[in-house]
């Protein structure tokens, strides 16, 4: 149980760093202005930044597919939100300066996730058959039209309607990893979870890339948060049998609030940009 909790910390950690990598990488690419343009993620792999954050994901995402196979869903989901709070701390050897309320909405965090630890039993054992992975085909198709109209929206709408759809898209990639019967080669290659994991994986970097690079990154990375915690745990709970131990789902509650509402508050920093020296800022 611990050792699946110290991976779900450790793909935060590496989701985390990534973030600012990757962020910072969108942000210096050209795109098209009006619409949703499948050619960034060429054009972002042209940059060393993108490509080691990339590199950070694959891993982050190794460990995030360990933890689902001994945690509950809402466990490993709120432990990937408080990324941000890894990314903060990050931000803060970039010259991005903490307030009180960003330390504490990191220790807010940290004591959410602690209390998620306490409370969690191990991951449901409810079998899915052919038809959840087909839902889950299909959830990949209807949120990829989603997001190709989203971004054609106003800027008002833009921005969080892409936001929530990449956090729905990573939401399938988290479902998707849970019911993996298997990792042997031959079986990944007829489960149908495999290609709605890879898929929705891909359409979640487009999307929340070009929510970035063209919105608000307080605004679209909240709403990715909400999108990857709420959507998937709710499923893991109701479809898949997560549970807490007994006695403990009020304190799985709190604890989920907490690390997720922290998470939320520490949304500015899903793109980090280094403070100008007060030199310059009175120049």
């Amino acid at each position: 149980m611990w050792w699946g909790l110290i991976c779900a910390l450790f793909a935060a950690c590496s989701y985390g760093v990534a973030s600012v990598m990757q962020a910072i990488a969108a942000k210096a690419t050209s795109g098209a202005e009006d619409r949703v343009d499948p050619r960034l993620l060429v054009r972002v792999l042209r940059q060393w930044k993108f490509v080691a954050g990339l590199a950070l994901d694959v891993v982050g995402f190794v460990a995030q597919l360990a933890a689902l196979r001994v945690l509950p869903l809402f466990v490993v989901q709120a432990a990937l939100a408080a990324s941000l709070a890894v990314t903060a701390v990050a931000a803060r050897v970039l010259g991005v300066r903490l307030g009180r309320r960003e330390w504490t909405a990191v220790a807010v965090v940290c004591a959410g996730l602690a209390l998620l630890g306490m409370s969690a039993e191990s991951e449901g054992s409810d079998a899915t058959g052919l038809g959840f992975r087909l839902v889950l085909i299909g959830a990949v198709v209807v949120l990829g039209t989603a997001g190709m109209f989203a971004g054609r929206a106003s800027r008002r709408i833009r921005t969080p309607a892409l936001g929530l759809i990449a956090g729905l898209c990573f939401g399938v990639v988290a479902l998707s990893g849970r019911v993996l019967t298997s990792l042997a080669p031959l079986d990944l290659l007829t489960d149908p979870a495999t290609y709605a994991l890879g898929v929705a994986g891909a359409l979640a970097m487009l999307f929340y890339a070009t929510a970035l690079q063209r919105g608000s990154v307080t605004t679209s990375t909240a709403m990715m948060v909400i999108g990857e915690t709420v959507f998937p745990s709710l499923i893991g709970v109701v479809v898949l049998g997560d549970t807490t131990r007994p006695g403990f789902a009020a304190v799985a509650v709190v604890g989920f609030a907490l690390a997720v509402s922290a998470a939320l508050a520490l949304a500015r920093f899903g793109e980090p940009t280094p403070i100008e020296p007060v030199s310059a800022q009175l120049g």
